[in-house]
């Protein structure tokens, strides 16, 4: 087990190597806070269309972070985009942030040469086909099987967009339905993952979230056992460190044998004391609001 520091100093593909000897990675990634980022960060960029910088920007960042993701060993990235909240936002913020952001992922050239450069297979996932269908918002719908057909192919790395994968039951049950009448039996989790996600797809491995703490979005493929993780900045800031940083808290930290309470020394049970009173008044996930916004304490 190498220390932080040295695991910090790793060339990127030792680091990929150890990653993907643990066993094959699905990572949870929402990006979230990005308009506070492109405000705070590129509002020299803002001329006579705000959503057009903003989705540029957003995109190439988008781009950044999952090649990095990538480069680090991880195989799959669930990208949980919007649910249903999305269509209470507004009419311009729907369209030109939501429906257009789906269609720019089979338009964008910046996505497109993505995509085919790290080898990257695209599927969305949720209920997206019949939420949009019958809406002014349905010509999406083409946009995106263009994508998961241009890059069927692909076999390197896994890049699923969660879209309206909010409210996932009735889809589930649906599935459930007409797995039972196509076979004739009840379908199991492994066949539910399959339909639901369009291939066979192992649990989740982490969740890497910002903001109030939540993890959301990632159905049948949470059991229970992956690990959280909440930046103290909007994920568009990650930086290598800050991942590297999670993942040897996944690969070593959180997989150390807990130990026999019995066998440990008067010295660390009174550390351990101290440590735990001080601390008995406090609790992850309690925050405070500044500007209107929530900031963990």
């Amino acid at each position: 087990m190498p220390t932080l520091e040295a695991f910090l100093q790793l060339p990127t593909d030792e680091v990929a190597a150890l990653v993907k000897a643990s066993g094959e990675k699905v990572c949870v990634f929402p990006i979230n806070g990005t308009r506070r980022w492109f405000m705070l960060e590129h509002a020299d960029a803002i001329q006579n269309d705000f959503f057009s910088a903003y989705m540029d920007l957003s995109i190439q960042n988008h781009i950044e972070l999952c090649a990095m993701l990538f480069e680090h060993g991880i195989e799959t990235i669930l990208a949980p985009v919007f649910g249903r909240e999305l269509l209470r936002r507004g009419d311009e913020y729907t369209q030109r942030v939501g429906i257009e952001g789906l269609i720019r992922t089979a338009t964008d050239k910046n996505y497109r040469a993505f995509f085919e450069r790290f080898n990257v297979k695209i599927r969305f996932y949720g209920d997206y086909r019949n939420v949009l269908t019958g809406t002014p918002h349905e010509g999406a719908l083409q946009s995106m099987d263009e994508v998961v057909e241009a890059t069927k192919s692909n076999s390197r790395f896994r890049l699923y967009f969660g879209v309206f994968a909010d409210e996932s039951s009735e889809t589930v049950a649906r599935l459930s339905v007409e797995n039972f009448r196509a076979e004739g039996k009840i379908p199991d989790k492994t066949a539910l993952v399959k339909q639901y996600y369009g291939e066979e797809l192992p649990p989740v491995s982490l969740f890497i979230g910002f903001d109030k703490f939540s993890a959301f979005d990632m159905p049948l493929l949470s059991t229970g056992e992956e690990d959280l993780y909440f930046s103290h900045s909007p994920s568009p800031y990650m930086t290598a460190r800050q991942l590297r940083s999670i993942l040897y808290d996944h690969l070593y930290t959180r997989r150390a044998p807990e130990p026999d309470y019995a066998k440990l020394p008067p010295d660390a049970l009174n550390e351990l004391r101290e440590y735990y009173r001080r601390r008995k008044d406090s609790a992850f996930g309690v925050g405070k609001l500044k500007f209107g916004l929530w900031f963990p304490e």
